[in-house]
């Protein structure tokens, strides 16, 4: 009886994921900052190797063998050197893997048809007239009677 009921495990998503396209734009000479626009924050960095960044990511779910990748990019200065990851799915491929096998209904088409896109349409508003011009000074914040 013990085996038939068990409890539910929540999936469990950690670190940073970087896909296949997100490494490929990394180029040798890159700043730091350019570095992190495309990869986002490290999850690691160490005062000890300041010229080390690294990217860890773990995926559980109940029932899969937990997934774990890293990528690690190593700078000079300012410049990016050297590049060190694991095999990286492409963004395609990790968003399939996160299907949980559950059976969706018929997905609905997302589109506007012309007869309701007109049905919607919001009348145009009339040109707005402009304001008029700011003061050229202003009264004292404070008077001057104490």
């Amino acid at each position: 009886m013990v085996n038939v009921i068990t409890p539910y495990k929540i999936d469990i998503v950690q670190g940073n994921f970087v896909s296949r396209e997100q490494a490929d734009a990394l180029k040798e000479g890159m700043s730091r900052l350019q570095v992190r626009d495309i990869l986002g924050t490290p999850l690691l960095v160490s005062v000890f190797h300041t010229n080390r960044w690294d990217y860890v990511f773990t995926f559980k779910r109940q029932g899969v063998e937990p997934q774990s990748r890293r990528v690690t990019v190593f700078f000079e200065g300012d410049r990016l050197v050297k590049i060190e990851a694991d095999a990286l799915p492409s963004e395609a491929e990790f968003v399939a893997s996160l299907d949980s096998g559950r059976k969706t209904g018929k997905i609905p088409v997302l589109e506007m048809s012309a007869e309701s896109l007109k049905a919607t349409a919001v009348a145009v508003q009339p040109e707005l007239k402009p304001l008029p011009p700011l003061p050229a000074s202003y009264p004292p914040l404070e008077s001057g009677a104490n």
